[in-house]
């Protein structure tokens, strides 16, 4: 379905404008509002939304606790049940929530179904595990002695989600902790008010039971006071480290169990050995898929000096003409940013970069045309002879800004890779099956790719990261469940 820029227009049902608490739509106890923008353009108002603070989150964890003990009764497979009619629904309003998506966040309508469809594998996965959710038997010291171990729901939970991904990261949240029979209330970006309340909206179609899954819109009060709230048994949350270690030590007085996806400052290594086609497919669509707003984005090109000015000249080739533009446009390859703080960020980037000797081979400036509305849009950059050690190779932009860095050898590559603190992805392309177990080996990240792009893993695969990446179990798997629930051993004479 082909859709004109500024052919589309989202109508806001009033209610999906609100909190939602306790199965009912209500508006922030302060009347206070946030204004949520087009980031293609800024003259859209998409909406007003909730602007919430202490006394709206107190009202959703309480209705999240008084639901719990019921809804952790129903056991795993009646709860799964829930799971398996949203997943219906989702995909019966999967366009409605791919065009919300990039109304709100700014990324090409193919991206945005594409989320839509991660948010149902995610959904899909997890219902899958509602008979998985068991312990196991253990032998007994003692004679006519049965012991075994089974999990049950830590309790209340909150989950704060980011804005680049603003149904599929909500999802891999919300779908396990209702599985696991936790209660939840979800305090999405603020940036991102619309699609996280499509989303909950789905859940209370499929006739989750009151209380369950509360939704509460806003910005850091709202986040502080959910971990603050002695009722919140744990904290899952996605986005930058330094409000992840607030969360963390925050919460550590009273021993708050959290899960913490971070940043990222991810690198493609290219060897001397590379197909250099398919290293510069991936890495286009690693740097600028989605504006590289990605926590596991492309960010750092390692590459071998041996290969370095073929590698560049066709890699500049295909940047130079990806067209900036609108997400309905379809001729658009490369959205715009999610709002004007990260527009300036990246073009901050950009310029310290140079300021460090870096050499911008194409873009580096606001895209600015007159087929364009005003909007954050920035041109997509390639900067070469960035040194290993400076800003734009350490810290992360999430903007579409690609460094490229000069390796020596493998083992030079490497060393680049590690020198980050954070450890979302890495990614290495050579023909050596030996160099690449190698790297896989060596790689001080937590999801690893070789020959193929470096963004993400599966839905039934964990999301992961190492270092100040991550801190916690991982999402997207088995393995979330060791968050959201608690071991218990039983022993039982008989």
């Amino acid at each position: 379905m082909a859709v004109a820029p500024g052919e589309f227009r989202f109508e806001v049902a009033g209610h999906l404008r609100e909190n939602f608490i306790g199965g009912q739509w209500c508006p922030a106890q302060s009347g206070q509002r946030r204004t949520d923008l087009n980031p293609a353009d800024l003259s859209d108002v998409i909406g007003e939304f909730a602007e919430s603070g202490g006394a709206d989150v107190d009202l959703a964890v309480d209705s999240a606790r008084r639901a719990l003990d019921g809804w952790r009764d129903l056991g795993p497979i009646k709860r799964a049940a829930y799971l398996t009619e949203a997943l219906r629904i989702l995909g019966e309003r999967s366009e409605e929530l791919a065009y919300a998506i990039t109304r709100e966040q700014g990324k090409l309508l193919k991206e945005a179904r594409g989320e839509v469809q991660r948010a149902c594998a995610v959904l899909e996965f997890t219902t899958g595990q509602a008979r998985r959710l068991g312990g196991v038997t253990a032998p007994a010291e003692e004679p006519r002695t049965f012991a075994y171990t089974f999990r049950r729901p830590i309790g209340v939970v909150g989950l704060v989600s980011p804005w680049n991904f603003p149904l599929a990261i909500p999802m891999w949240k919300v779908a396990p902790a209702l599985l696991a029979g936790c209660t939840a209330v979800l305090k999405p970006s603020p940036l991102t008010p619309l699609t996280s309340a499509l989303l909950v909206d789905v859940f209370r179609a499929a006739g989750v039971p009151d209380g369950v899954l509360n939704l509460i819109q806003g910005d850091a009060a709202a986040g502080e006071a959910l971990v603050a709230n002695p009722a919140v048994a744990g904290i899952s949350f996605t986005g930058s480290l330094p409000i992840g270690t607030a969360i963390h030590t925050g919460g550590a007085h009273r021993l708050l169990r959290t899960q913490l996806e971070l940043g990222g400052k991810n690198a493609v290594l290219v060897c001397d050995d590379a197909d250099l086609d398919k290293a510069v497919d991936a890495v286009v669509h690693g740097a600028f898929g989605q504006a590289g707003q990605r926590c596991s984005a492309t960010s750092r090109a390692v590459v071998d000096v041996r290969v370095r000015d073929e590698f560049l000249e066709r890699l500049v080739a295909r940047v130079a003409g990806l067209r900036v533009g609108p997400g309905f446009d379809p001729a658009s390859e490369l959205c715009p940013v999610v709002n004007t703080d990260r527009l300036d960020a990246a073009l901050a980037a950009i310029a310290g970069a140079q300021n460090d000797g870096g050499k911008v081979l194409c873009g580096g400036k606001r895209e600015e045309r007159p087929d364009l509305p005003e909007g954050c849009y920035v041109q997509p950059t390639v900067v070469r002879d960035v040194p290993w050690d400076s800003d734009l190779a350490q810290e992360e932009v999430f903007g579409p800004v690609l460094a490229v860095v000069d390796a020596d050898g493998f083992d030079d590559a490497m060393r680049i890779a590690n020198s980050v603190k954070y450890g979302m992805s890495g990614t290495i392309f050579t023909a050596s099956q030996s160099r690449a177990f190698e790297a896989l080996d060596r790689f001080e990240a937590g999801m690893l790719h070789v020959n193929r792009p470096g963004v993400g893993a599966y839905a039934h695969l964990p999301h992961i990261g190492a270092k100040a990446s991550q801190y916690g179990p991982p999402e997207c798997s088995p393995e979330v469940f060791d968050f959201y629930t608690e071991w218990r051993s039983a022993c039982i004479s008989y």
